[in-house]
Order: structure tokens, then C-alpha cells, then sequence
């Protein structure tokens, strides 16, 4: 992980704790805003299936996003602001969006291990998976590590804790009837039959050298904790010391945990081991989302969907 992006991270989840609380508060929050309210918002957002990306506290690019097409949803002007209706709409000033959680004996034994970057390091590995606590339980509850470290200070992250995390549970949406990719917003909707957004979820795409054709294309095969098959070629990897390996099933898989497989072969719709650069970042060409997303969708797509890739 990237150390700067770390600090810079942890910085802005300081100051959501750090502000004052403005619990049930309706003022409009647009693009660059932090704080307790920006927070809200964020797990409102991930509640009702339009997801913000990884919970940070912070009114980033995909939170923007987010907030409009879940205004186009219901009827709301998308100005990607989120305003009085908006809120409202996300369930009202007194909706209640954070929990305690007590941390079990299972959550802190982990096994907990550290990834090394070369992959064919990761390849020896058994098992990938998650590095400390502090990931595993971002994961759980959808946020970064160190806006639960910041939700929680003074409190050490071991068994027994009783911790306030995102309440990040929902009821999933009708299954959807199709998927459509906006690689320019870098989005994937999911659609009912009607053509009505039912969820949508940041993404990563590939760069020019491995993009993402415009057209129709299929979900052809779907597997849960996949084991991933490095091969060098593919990825462009030129070091004379890699050769073609498979690296083992966990949520730090270079997959993550869920792999769609499309009908355009090699590329697929996964999970991925850094939450933090979902809709910021490039691949090598598949559609990268959070690991929680890709279950998300998972939950409300299968094989034979028809996925509709535009510009």
C-alpha cells in the first residue's frame, strides 16, 4: 500500500472525528467536503446499493458519482450534491449509521499474513490473506483502516473491544436483469428489467493496452475464493524471473475473493486487494471492485447476464 496515500488517509479520518458531530444534520455536501456528515452519507449510500467505494469520511470522485446516480434513481436534479431531497430519499436525518461491534477471539487470531509484492513470493503463499485486524474488519464493515482506528481511539483493536464501526447492513435489490459498464464514469450498473438502476458500484478498467471493448458481452462463469493464474505475457510483465504461476485463493488475491468470468477471454469483473485504488486506478484490462462490492453484485447477477460495456 501506497505509505503517502496512507497518511493522507488516516489524515482525513482524523478529521471526521475530530469535527463536530452533526448527527441528523441536512446541509448540502458536494465534492472535497469531510466530516461526520460526509461519513452518514457514505453509509447511506452503501446501504441503498449505490456505492461510495471504500468508507473514508471523505467526498471524493466516487462519492460524487455515487450520490448521482442515485439522485437520476429516484427522481432527484443529478447534480452529485447531496442536498435536503437527497437526503431524505437516503432515509432521513434520524437514520442511525454506526454500530458497536466487540471484537471476537476468531477476529483477532486471524491467521494474520504479510504479503510480499513479488508474486512469485505470493505464490508460495498457502493462503492470502488479510495482513492485520484492521483489514480484515475494513473489509467487514466497508471502511478504510484508518477511519476505524480513527472512530476508535484510544482503543487497541483485540479481542474483547467493543468497537464503532459502519452499519453497513442492507437488504439486496431485485436481482438485476442486466449490467451496464460507463468506462469514462468508471461505474457498473446493474439494471432491472425495466432499465432502472438498482445498484452501482465504483470500478478500475484497463489502460489503452488492455481496454475493455465497447459492445455486449456475457457473464460466462462465476467462482467464489478463485485462486488466480499469473502468467507473465498477459500482464506484461517483462522480468526474466517471473514465469507463469498460480497464486493462491484469499481476500489479497489479485482477484480478491469473487471472479466473473466474461465471454471475452481473460477479462472478467473481480474483487481486489486494494480497496483504496477502486475507481482511481488502471489494470490490465478485467473490471476491478471492492471485494464487498463483488459480492454485492454477485448477490444479484449471474451467469448469462448480458453486460453492456458503453464509453
Amino acid at each position: 500500500m501506497n505509505p503517502v496515500l496512507t497518511l493522507a488517509r488516516l489524515c482525513v479520518a482524523v478529521a471526521v472525528i475530530a469535527a463536530p458531530s452533526v448527527h441528523g444534520a441536512t446541509a448540502a455536501l458536494g465534492k472535497g467536503a469531510s466530516g461526520p456528515s460526509v461519513l452518514r452519507a457514505q453509509i447511506l449510500l452503501d446501504r441503498a446499493w449505490f456505492s461510495p467505494g471504500e468508507i473514508d469520511g471523505h467526498f471524493g470522485e466516487n462519492m460524487r458519482r455515487a450520490v448521482a446516480a442515485f439522485q437520476e434513481a429516484r427522481g432527484i436534479k443529478p447534480t452529485g450534491r447531496i442536498d435536503e431531497a437527497t437526503w431524505q430519499e437516503l432515509g432521513g436525518k434520524d437514520a442511525e449509521t454506526q454500530k458497536t461491534y466487540a471484537i471476537t477471539e476468531k477476529d483477532a487470531a486471524g491467521p494474520f499474513t504479510k504479503i510480499p509484492r513479488d508474486p512469485m513470493q505470493r505464490a508460495e503463499l498457502k493462503h492470502l490473506g488479510y495482513e492485520n485486524v484492521a483489514e480484515a474488519l475494513g473489509e467487514r464493515f466497508h471502511a478504510s483502516p484508518a477511519l476505524l482506528r480513527a472512530l476508535n481511539r484510544g482503543k487497541r483493536l483485540e479481542a474483547g473491544a467493543e468497537i464503532t464501526v459502519p452499519d453497513v447492513e442492507s437488504k439486496a435489490p431485485a436481482k438485476a436483469a442486466s449490467i451496464r459498464i460507463m468506462k469514462k464514469d468508471r461505474l457498473l450498473v446493474a439494471l432491472d428489467a425495466a432499465g432502472k438502476p438498482i445498484a452501482l458500484f465504483p470500478i478500475s478498467l484497463g489502460t489503452t493496452r488492455d481496454e475493455l471493448p465497447v459492445g455486449k458481452l456475457k457473464i460466462v462463469s462465476e467462482v467464489t475464493n478463485p485462486s488466480f493464474d499469473y502468467t507473465p505475457a498477459l500482464l506484461h510483465d517483462t522480468n526474466p524471473n517471473h514465469r507463469t504461476v498460480t497464486i493462491a485463493p484469499g481476500p489479497n488475491n489479485p482477484i480478491g475473493v469473487l471472479w466473473m468470468g466474461l465471454s471475452k477471454k481473460h477479462y472478467g469483473i473481480h474483487g481486489t486487494a486494494s480497496p483504496e485504488t477502486v475507481g482511481h486506478s488502471e489494470t490490465n484490462g478485467c473490471v476491478h471492485l471492492t471485494n464487498w462490492d463483488a459480492m454485492k453484485l454477485s448477490a444479484i447477477a449471474s451467469a448469462g447476464l448480458v453486460v453492456d460495456v458503453r464509453d
